[in-house]
């Protein structure tokens, strides 16, 4: 099996999933009997059917650009957030297969430990500061989250203020995923959806719709000094 250092101490702290291929080679040079192929079949299981490859693709990217419409992107949440999403979404779950929906969402988190990559890029509709999912502690929590990794270069963070009016995104949830050595990709889910697109022509349109949404948008500064204040307004109960 012939991959890089860097490659494999990936796979090793969990930041990127091996793709197939790459568990069927460790299987083979460890001599597991398909334990890895196994393990990242069921992992692949835990997710929605039209997420799972989305999920494996976040671990390869080199690039995430990621809009969200009314809700905190999953890469972005955290634990009390995601839990008060799938509460929701799942009314009649048990305590403990919600934990498991919540575990499976914030893992995802972790291709942010490295800071290098991917880069990720989100952009915001101001609605998404507003609506408070979990109550107003769990709201804080979150956008400070969000407002720190921005801060910390980890995150570049651009909102969408309702003073836009109409903008090229408002009817989508899109995430565009760039590679090393692949072509680019684009990602739109809706209820119970999810669309998968590599056709050249599709991901150019959404590439388009992306970059004229983000010309409408506040400047870095200015987006976390919104997330900031709002995070406050949650607090002190102005909203």
């Amino acid at each position: 099996m012939v991959r890089s250092p860097t490659l494999i101490s990936h796979f090793e702290a969990g930041r990127r999933l091996p793709r197939p291929d790459d568990a069927a080679r460790i299987d083979q040079a460890l001599g597991t009997d398909g334990f890895f192929v196994r393990w990242l079949e069921d992992l692949g299981s835990k997710y929605n059917d039209y997420f799972a490859a989305v999920a494996e693709l976040e671990q390869q990217a080199t690039l995430i650009q990621q809009f969200a419409l009314s809700l905190v992107p999953g890469v972005l949440q955290t634990d009390d957030y995601a839990r008060a999403l799938f509460r929701a979404y799942r009314p009649n779950h048990t305590a403990e297969e919600l934990d498991e929906a919540v575990v499976i969402r914030t893992r995802r988190s972790r291709i942010l430990d490295s800071s290098l990559r991917p880069a990720v890029w989100t952009l915001l509709d101001e609605a998404v500061l507003r609506r408070r999912v979990g109550g107003p502690q769990v709201m804080t929590e979150q956008l400070r989250k969000i407002a720190d990794l921005s801060e910390a270069g980890r995150l570049r963070l651009h909102v969408l203020p309702y003073g836009v009016g109409a903008h090229a995104l408002m009817e989508s949830l899109l995430t565009l995923m760039s590679f090393e050595d692949s072509p680019p990709v684009a990602y739109v889910e809706g209820f119970l959806t999810g669309n998968l697109m590599d056709d050249p022509a599709l991901v150019a349109a959404s590439q388009t719709a992306y970059a004229l949404a983000l010309s409408d948008a506040l400047s870095q500064q200015e987006s976390v000094a919104l997330v900031r204040a709002a995070a406050e307004e949650h607090v002190h109960g102005q909203q």
